[in-house]
């Protein structure tokens, strides 16, 4: 009997694992879990079902080819082939194809970016602008071989045969596509000049269709500052790019139809427009013209004397009222006048004079109210109601004294 090394035996089960027939070509149904992507772009999970687990990988080549980003509990059919990991001695899968199960894989990966886009607003209406009345300028993005094209300039032009439209030539499917059509967006949006832009293809698959539903071409179009028209495929077609457009048009043709305004719908709309406008112009001066009349036809501009007889009454009685309210407010005001005047007269130290009384003061205005505050010899000056008299101090007695020498 051989013995091997544990590295010798791993390397042999490896060898009959890849030479397997059923093994080195194998699908495995199960659910996703685990789920790791590592910042080298491999992708690392686990399948599992109700009774086993199976480790995978699936390495960068292949991961960024994925339509759909996968996670935990999805349930996918992975196909690859079996090997052994020499380092840990355990066998895995080694994913070459994932398949979402029950939904295809570009469906899912739609539904998912939608998710995505639509949770971060870019679908939001209220971001979505306004398309120009009358453009000048329309720029088209799109194949330049493909009907589409013609659809659009035969359209553009019956309807408004002096637009201008720029092409910007790009590839509409195929691994180049969504760059191209991304990168036509960005140049125009610098460009400048442009009024609206046409963005779209005829109609096919989803396959065919698919580089509309690329994110990096949905965030060119929410980005876009020029209005931007959707026109992907067929009226039952739908892409991402048709909800982040400011317009959805179902084919090209239908997008021509919106941006170039029909000259001859235009030519009928400003002559009625100008009808309507002169009737209204013609009935106001009507109107007014009747206006007139009426007010020349008045009394009030026949004999305004009347009207003025009238206005001139109503004053007189006011000049009147005005009058007699004057006169009574003067009669209130001189009575109080007298009132004050008397009572000011009887506090007003003359009125006190007049009945016979004096005052005593020194020639430096101090009033001499007692015999003390006199000195003898002093000159003082008595005020008289009528006049006054200089006077010196011969003798000065207080009232006490002499009431005394009186008892």
């Amino acid at each position: 009997m051989e013995t091997f090394s544990v590295s010798s035996l791993t390397r042999y089960i490896k060898s009959l694992l890849e030479h397997d027939a059923v093994l080195g070509d194998v699908m495995v149904r199960g659910e996703i879990s685990n789920f790791k992507r590592h910042y080298s772009g491999h992708c690392y999970f686990t399948l599992k079902d109700s009774e086993s687990t199976l480790r995978a990988v699936m390495f960068k080549g292949r991961a960024q080819f994925l339509k759909f980003e996968p996670k935990d509990g999805l349930k996918v059919i992975a196909g690859g082939n079996i090997s052994l990991y020499e380092r840990d001695g355990q066998y895995q899968l080694y994913v070459e194809q994932l398949i979402p199960e029950g939904m295809g894989e570009l469906s899912l990966a739609f539904a998912q970016l939608k998710d995505k886009l639509a949770a971060e607003g870019l679908f939001d209406e209220s971001r979505k602008k306004k398309l120009p009345l009358l453009p000048h300028i329309v720029g088209v993005v799109t194949s330049p071989t493909g009907a589409a094209l013609r659809d659009i300039i035969t359209v553009a032009k019956r309807r408004h045969p002096g637009i201008q439209l720029i092409l910007f030539p790009v590839q509409v499917q195929g691994t180049d596509a969504a760059a191209q059509i991304s990168q036509a967006i960005e140049i125009l949006n610098r460009r400048g000049q442009i009024d609206v832009l046409i963005v779209g293809r005829g109609g096919g698959s989803l396959e065919e269709l698919w580089a509309f539903n690329e994110e990096k071409v949905v965030r060119a179009i929410a980005a876009s500052d020029i209005p931007i028209v959707s026109a992907v495929g067929h009226q039952t077609d739908y892409t991402l790019s048709d909800f982040a457009a400011d317009r959805r048009a179902a084919t090209p043709s239908q997008a021509a139809e919106i941006v170039a305004p029909d000259v001859k719908e235009l030519r009928r709309y400003i002559i009625t427009l100008y009808n309507m406008l002169e009737s209204h112009i013609t009935s106001g001066i009507e109107r007014r013209q009747a206006r007139l009349n009426q007010c020349l036809e008045s009394w009030i501009f026949e004999r305004p004397e009347r009207m003025l007889a009238d206005k001139r009454l109503v004053v007189d009685g006011y000049v009147q009222r005005l009058e007699q309210a004057l006169n009574q407010g003067l009669l209130a005001k001189r009575h109080k006048f007298n009132l004050a005047t008397d009572k000011l007269s009887m506090l007003s130290p003359l009125a006190v004079l007049s009945r016979g009384y004096s005052i005593t003061r020194s020639f430096e205005g101090q009033v001499i109210r007692r015999a003390a505050d006199a000195l003898l010899g002093q000159e003082l000056e008595i005020m008289l109601a009528q006049g006054r008299l200089a006077v010196q101090v011969l003798r000065a007695e207080e009232a006490e004294s002499r009431e005394k020498e009186s008892s």
